[in-house]
């Protein structure tokens, strides 16, 4: 796997492809369920993912965040985007 720690939203990410790896279905293993192909693409090892990781994600944060849910939403995409750019600089 490639070295990911000190990375812009590379603890989410971690814990996502932990989660992944686990079976465990979690809003960081939604994320990085959503991000999968890039990532793959990127040179990151991802373990098999969800289905439907939007909607999932999204009825998730609802559950726990209410009306706040879409922002939280756009902030953890952002958050991959961000990962994402930073995994393809590094190399």
């Amino acid at each position: 796997m490639r070295e990911i720690d000190g990375l812009p939203g590379a603890d989410i990410v971690a814990a996502g492809l932990r989660d992944l790896s686990a079976g465990t279905v979690s809003i960081p293993s939604m994320l990085v369920s959503i991000g999968a192909p890039r990532l793959s693409r990127i040179g990151l090892a991802v373990p098999p993912t969800e289905a439907n990781p939007e909607h999932r994600l999204y009825q998730m944060l609802l559950a726990e965040h209410g009306d706040a849910a879409h922002g939280r939403y756009n902030a953890l995409v952002r958050r991959l985007v961000s990962f994402e750019r930073a995994l393809e600089c590094a190399g």
